[in-house]
C-alpha cells in the first residue's frame, strides 16, 4: 500500500484538490493543499486547504458552517493532484451556489466569434443560499467578481479599468473626507465616510488580490506590541 508521502511536496508545495460530491459525483470546487493542510484533512476527515489569497490554512466551513466531510481520497497518476469525495454540508461556493463551476462558456459562440476576449458566458446560477460570512469577506468576494464585469455598468469595474493611480487617488480623497468628518464631530457623517474609505481600501486590496484576512493577520501579529516598537521594527 502506498503512503501519503507518495505526493512530492518538494516538487510542488501546493497541490490542486478537486472536490466532488460523493452522492451525485458533481464537481463542487477546486482548492489547493499544502502538506500541513492535507495532514489535517486526513486526521480530521474534514476538508482543509491552503488559501493563496489569505496565505494560511483554512478549514472549509470555519466561518459559514458549510463543512466538507471527506469520505474518499484519490491521488492522480502523476501524484500531483488530489480528489476529495465529500459529503457537503450546505453549499461549497462563497456565492451561495451549489457548485463553484456555474459559469458556462458558449462554445457555439466561440465558433462564430473569434474574439476570445468577449466570450459569451452563460450563468447557471440556481437558488442561492446566503452564506454567513463576515461583512469584509463578503464585500471582498463581491469586489473580486466585479473584475469580470463591464466598466460601463459597474463603478468598481471602472476603478479597476483605470488602474492603481485612480484607485489610490480615491483612497486619499476618502481618507481626507473621513478626517474632516471627525473634525466636524457628526456621528452619521463619520460612519458614512468611514464606510466609503473602507470600501475604496478594499477595492485597492482586491486590485492586488490581497484578502482583508491578510490585514487581520498583520493586526493580530501586533497584539502585545507597542505602536512605537512596531514602527521601529518596520524601519529595519
Amino acid at each position: 500500500m502506498l503512503g501519503v508521502n507518495i505526493i512530492d511536496w518538494d516538487k510542488s508545495p501546493l497541490i490542486p484538490v478537486i472536490v466532488q460530491d460523493i452522492k451525485d459525483s458533481k464537481i463542487l470546487m477546486l482548492a489547493f493543499a499544502n502538506k500541513e493542510s492535507f495532514d489535517l484533512s486526513l486526521k480530521t476527515s474534514l476538508g482543509h486547504y491552503f488559501s493563496r489569497s489569505k496565505n494560511r490554512i483554512w478549514k472549509k466551513g470555519e466561518e459559514s458552517g458549510h463543512f466538507q466531510h471527506i469520505k474518499e481520497i484519490y491521488i492522480d497518476c502523476d501524484n500531483d493532484a488530489i480528489l476529495f469525495r465529500v459529503e457537503q454540508v450546505g453549499v461549497p461556493c462563497h456565492t451561495g451556489n451549489p457548485t463553484c463551476f456555474y459559469k458556462k462558456i458558449d462554445l457555439k459562440n466561440v465558433e462564430q466569434n473569434q474574439d476570445l476576449a468577449n466570450l459569451k458566458i452563460e450563468s447557471l446560477e440556481s437558488d442561492k443560499i446566503d452564506i454567513p460570512y463576515n461583512t469584509l469577506d463578503k464585500l471582498y468576494h463581491i469586489l473580486q467578481s466585479r473584475k469580470n464585469e463591464s466598466s460601463e455598468s459597474s463603478y468598481t469595474a471602472s476603478l479597476y479599468k483605470k488602474g492603481e493611480n485612480t484607485i489610490g487617488k480615491k483612497i486619499a480623497e476618502e481618507a481626507a473626507e473621513f478626517a474632516f468628518a471627525l473634525k466636524d464631530d457628526k456621528e452619521g457623517e463619520i460612519i458614512a465616510e468611514c464606510a466609503d474609505l473602507l470600501y475604496h481600501t478594499l477595492v485597492g486590496l482586491s486590485y492586488r488580490d490581497i484578502s482583508p484576512d491578510r490585514v487581520m493577520q498583520e493586526l493580530q501579529r501586533r497584539f502585545g506590541m507597542s505602536g512605537l516598537e512596531e514602527k521601529r521594527n518596520r524601519k529595519k
